[in-house]
């Protein structure tokens, strides 16, 4: 255990190294990317092509000019001797062969003897490879620019255009930047988006585990349910799950809605399905957030009655009565409502009768009396 975590402690350490000395030389050294125009000392001229190195600064932007001079020892793996002293006005490039030491090594020794910038050529190839370096501390100390020939420009450049025999070179800067540099943020992107995707897929995993876990039925929870070895006689006929009829003998696992089944049956149902009775939905072991949920549901349910995809294919028969008698109940209590509402139909008829009678009495009486208050004649 111990083994593994630290060769993943050091793989990870190594990907953060080479991680930073990329993004250094990414967002502070800039690659070099130039082509060589040499001119020689009868005004002849040629432009080779070269492959930038992924280390060094820029080269200025109206280009670095210099005079080519053999590197000594040719590999650059050891300090180089400088540059001649009797031209101070002019910079100084040096030509350094390939192998042996890293590509940094050499850039790095070039430097430090006093050249301007560096020509790395192939050997025995013709081929353009882009110099890197995965050392931190060297890709630092490196500011002057540094090139890949192959090796037919390097035996051109020895030929013709070397200082000793009057020529001189000029690098001149392409600033856009290779491919890789254009890939490194894409790169990124992609990367940082997998392991959000990594991240969400292992959570989503753990959730549906735990849920499966609370909607499954516990080993010792089964053990806690009835078994009923079945007779002839018993209410039982058939298993809903596997439509065969109990034999004498058959273990049956009794629910707690009273609904029974084939051991063999229902215990794999219950332990990897749901914990719920196959035919009436009805919950064998409540769980510990039933009641809150129950609560809830109970609160926004608009109609008991209405059926949708959790709705039990069979009730319980106490649901049933107790919602046959609900029905009842409000039944004869809308009768006795209506017959009161017609008791006070009848007596509310009853007097206006009783007062138009009166009235009609009233009204035969009045010309009695008009007819005492006439004169006589």
């Amino acid at each position: 255990m111990l083994l593994s975590l630290g060769m993943l402690m050091l793989s990870a350490t190594q990907v953060y190294t080479i991680f930073t000395v990329q993004l250094f030389a990414f967002l502070n050294l800039l690659p070099v990317e130039a082509d060589i125009t040499a001119y020689s000392f009868d005004n002849k001229t040629e432009t080779f092509d070269d492959m930038p190195a992924r280390f060094g600064y820029r080269l200025p932007s109206d280009g670095l000019k210099g005079f080519l001079i053999g590197a000594r020892p040719e590999n650059a793996c050891e300090p180089l001797d400088p540059p001649p002293r009797e031209n101070l006005t002019g910079a100084f490039i040096v030509l350094i062969k390939r192998y042996d030491c890293n590509f940094d090594m050499k850039v790095l020794n070039a430097q430090k003897a006093g050249y301007k910038a560096a020509i790395v050529h192939n050997v025995d190839s013709d081929d353009l490879i882009s110099m890197g370096s995965n050392d931190l501390d060297v890709l630092k100390q490196i500011v002057i620019p540094s090139v890949f020939v192959s090796e037919l420009t390097a035996n051109a450049l020895k030929d013709d255009y070397m200082y000793d025999k009057g020529g001189h070179l000029v690098l001149i800067p392409d600033f856009s930047l290779p491919l890789e540099y254009y890939l490194i943020p894409f790169l990124i992107i992609v990367g940082i988006c997998l392991i959000l995707i990594v991240v969400f897929m292992i959570t989503k995993f753990v959730q549906d585990r735990r849920r499966a876990r609370r909607s499954r039925l516990r080993k010792d929870q089964l053990k806690k349910l009835p078994i009923h070895k079945f007779k002839k006689g018993d209410n039982y006929d058939v298993c809903a799950i596997c439509l065969d009829e109990y034999e004498d003998g058959d273990k049956l696992r009794v629910l707690p809605c009273s609904h029974a089944y084939h051991s063999k049956c229902v215990d794999p149902w219950l332990t990897k399905t749901k914990k719920t009775c196959p035919v009436c939905k009805q919950k064998v072991v409540p769980s510990h957030g039933d009641s809150d949920s129950d609560s809830e549901e109970g609160d926004s349910g608009p109609d008991e009655n209405e059926v949708s995809e959790s709705t039990p294919l069979l009730r319980s028969q106490a649901s049933t009565s107790a919602h046959s008698f609900g029905t009842m109940s409000g039944a004869s209590r809308s009768e006795q409502d209506s017959s009161e509402y017609d008791d006070d139909e009848l007596d509310s008829s009853d007097s206006e009768e009783e007062v138009t009678v009166e009235t009609v009495v009233v009204q035969m009486q009045q010309p009695s009396s008009d007819e005492h208050d006439l004169p006589r004649a």
